[in-house]
């Protein structure tokens, strides 16, 4: 079972294997929602299917959502129906890839934890590492496939709402990771949501710190050293994730597990929901 990264080596491998296992490419461009798909048709690990930030990992309507923000969540129950009639059924190894530092394919690494799914893992290095490793491509729309027999499992996943956050505010039982740019963190800039600035008292990670140049996650040993640098003592069971609409948290998540410490809480609304809720306060610089 690959429950964090696998190597595209040891993709090809089980592939080769014959194992029960889906593919899924997360592949996104937050102002062009269309590019990933155009990126998917034009190459892709055969095989593998194509999943839409907006549209499988969302919940746009509001008639289902299970979070506010750019990026609502939907029901459990719902998202669980999308993947089973993606072709996922419960014995299977699941493997995630985007082509934007795991910043996407993340998302659906954690919904299916918080599904209870823990046989997903993402593809370390996304299809560049494939490409370099020799692994094969196909082009063209996902492939057609039959239902899949996916069930709700108990959460292996944290969330944190909007009321819990505010009632523990500046307490040390929270501790707040924003993974946005540091221009946006320290509110210079804000090219999405109406406020700028960031939740007081949070520390600042961009989510591509955890890349290194070779464009797959830094060492455990390093990423472990980074945070527990960040952090200053500070818990690291006490973290909450956040971001802009609550996608590109997921790698800074994700990597303190690689790191070995431990599978920490995600603020799925993030800074989209903060800044549009009365009374919560903001603070910049």
């Amino acid at each position: 079972m690959f429950t964090t990264l696998i190597s595209a080596r040891e993709l090809q491998q089980l592939m080769s294997s014959g194992a029960p296992l889906r593919v899924f490419d997360c592949s996104f461009e937050l102002t062009k929602p269309d590019a990933g798909a155009a990126q998917f048709a034009e190459e892709h690990i055969p095989g593998s299917l194509y999943v839409h930030l907006d549209h499988h990992l969302s919940d746009k309507t509001g008639a289902d959502r299970t979070s506010g923000g750019r990026h609502p969540l939907p029901s459990r129950e719902t998202f669980a129906k999308r993947m089973a009639a993606l072709g996922l059924s419960d014995d299977m190894q699941v493997v995630v890839l985007d082509r934007q530092g795991a910043n996407y394919c993340g998302r659906l690494w954690w919904m299916l934890k918080w599904c209870g799914h823990e046989p997903v893992a993402v593809l370390d290095g996304g299809l560049a590492a494939w490409k370099a490793a020799g692994g094969a491509l196909g082009s063209g729309p996902s492939p057609q496939v039959g239902p899949g027999h996916f069930t709700l499992k108990p959460t292996a996943a944290a969330t944190a709402s909007t009321s819990a956050i505010l009632q523990s505010l500046g307490r040390p039982a929270q501790t707040l990771i924003d993974a946005r740019a540091a221009a946006r963190f320290r509110g210079e800039v804000e090219p999405l949501d109406p406020v700028a600035g960031h939740i007081p008292g949070a520390l600042n990670r961009p989510f591509a710190e955890n890349i290194g140049p070779d464009g797959r996650f830094k060492p455990a040993a390093q990423l472990r050293a980074e945070f527990e640098h960040l952090l200053a003592g500070r818990d690291p069971a006490s973290v909450v994730h956040h971001c802009g609409s609550g996608v590109s948290a997921v790698p800074n998540l994700l990597a303190m597990e690689i790191a070995g410490l431990g599978r920490t809480a995600l603020y799925p609304g993030s800074w989209s929901e903060w800044c549009n809720t009365p009374d919560a306060p903001c603070a910049a610089g």
